[in-house]
């Protein structure tokens, strides 16, 4: 067995252990930086994005804080979502199991859509580690069956989300039962201004750690760009889904209105498509997230709310319907596929209307291709960027006058206006010939 880097910690040997099972050999970035602040006790703010290592950066060291022989909460893990926090929940067994009778530490998973009075009952025993959704832990303290008023630490995940979500209130009602001294540590991928004000009301001078990613995408996502052209987009939608070969292909669109029109659609079609958004039951939910896992579908219509923080396995094809209003979420739509070093295809249909969202992305890093269908048939497409290109004439013209027009030597009242007058002469003589020439 090869030796961990992990070992510089220090941790308890249990915990050791199930890195070495994990397959862990160097801490990501984003652990170099927060496991040792976790250890001595520091409230951090995390930035990150998804896919950095930043779970096991905050669970190694919470896990190793806790004392099994004080039964009592010492530790809460937040997370907005319902699949997120049983993802969390899982990572956390996976470490604990390894722990020696002397050295077991309880953790409990509390989440909307389970039955609370039995959650309440078994309360009795009050847990070391409880993971679960705001709404969940807040209710439980509020019928006095949770205790955290002990609880030494507080983490929110996906802090970003939970203010879109509108959580923010329930995890202030968690955080407010808890001791005044308390380590806070807040993971998101971005910080908004409206996150601002409770981090503040929380924390006094937080660590901050901002890990950038190498690259905004992964490298070995290939990104392409379909121009819908006026043509009936559900048709197109239709026409690209059967002429791609996914193992599993995640269709988003901005709300749950589209997600279920473009569900519908292409169940007509014949297509056994998955829906994920949050509409949907609890129960719904579970039964898709089964279904998805049965490898039942070959493809899921989610909206960016219900499909992020869910780590579903083997995606190899990411389509946007549509582009997401928040651009941040291009990022974390696409992230969905080439995980763990795979290899993955994320295609966007667009309209001249996202001339300048697309523009934005390329800012961050991300090269398209441009291609297009015609009678089931992938081709590569004119470059978008012509029409930019011919609205560079006008520059043109601006810079010719510019040049014609000079300064007189003499400077005399009003000779400002005078340049003005004559070069709008030029521009407009200049427009006339390129009118004339067909530009």
């Amino acid at each position: 067995m090869n030796e961990t880097k992990f070992t510089t910690y220090e941790l308890k040997s249990f915990i050791i252990d199930a890195i070495h099972e994990l397959g862990f050999y160097e801490p990501t970035d984003i652990q170099k930086r927060i496991i040792p602040a976790v250890l001595k006790g520091e409230s951090v703010i995390g930035q990150s994005q998804t896919g950095t290592g930043k779970t096991h950066a905050y669970l190694l060291p919470l896990i190793h804080s806790i004392d099994p022989s004080k039964e009592h909460v010492q530790v809460v893990i937040t997370a907005p979502t319902r699949e997120l926090a049983n993802q969390i929940f899982k990572e956390a067994q996976t470490i604990l199991k390894n722990a020696s009778p002397e050295e077991e530490i309880k953790a409990k998973l509390y989440i909307g859509g389970t039955d609370k009075q039995k959650s309440i009952q078994k309360l009795k025993n009050q847990p070391h580690l409880v993971v679960g959704t705001p709404g969940r832990i807040a209710d439980l303290i509020h019928e006095q069956a949770l205790n955290v008023y002990k609880a030494t630490s507080l983490v929110i995940d996906e802090a970003d989300l939970m203010l879109d979500m509108g959580f923010l209130e329930d995890v202030d009602r968690i955080g407010s039962q808890m001791p005044e001294q308390l380590q806070m540590l807040v993971f998101s991928a971005t910080i908004p201004e409206k996150l601002k004000p409770f981090l503040k009301k929380y924390m006094d001078n937080p660590k901050y750690a901002h890990v950038e990613p190498k690259r905004i995408t992964a490298e070995n996502i290939q990104h392409i760009l379909v121009p819908s052209k006026q043509r009936d987009k559900l048709k197109l939608l239709h026409e690209m889904v059967t002429n791609v070969q996914p193992y599993l292909g995640i269709i988003f669109a901005n709300t749950k209105t589209t997600v279920d029109e473009i569900a519908s659609f292409l169940q007509e079609k014949g297509m056994k498509v998955g829906v994920l958004h949050g509409g949907l039951t609890p129960r719904e939910r579970k039964k898709v997230m089964k279904q998805i896992d049965d490898l039942e579908f070959t493809y899921i219509v989610a909206s960016d709310l219900a499909a992020r923080g869910i780590d579903i396995k083997g995606v190899s094809h990411v389509i946007n319907y549509e582009l997401p209003s928040d651009l941040d979420f291009y990022v974390h739509r696409v992230g969905r596929t080439a995980r763990a070093g795979s290899s993955g295809i994320a295609m966007t249909i667009y309209e001249l209307a996202d001339e300048d969202a697309l523009i934005q992305i390329e800012k961050m890093g991300v090269v398209f291709e441009n291609k297009t269908i015609v009678h089931g048939e992938w081709r590569d497409a004119d470059d978008r960027l012509k029409r930019q290109r011919r609205k560079k004439a006008p520059n043109e013209i601006e810079e010719k006058a510019k040049r014609l027009v000079r300064k007189p030597k003499a400077v005399k009242p009003g000779y400002k206006k005078k340049m003005t007058r004559e070069m709008d002469k030029i521009k407009r003589q200049e427009r006339r010939k390129s009118k004339r020439n067909g530009k």
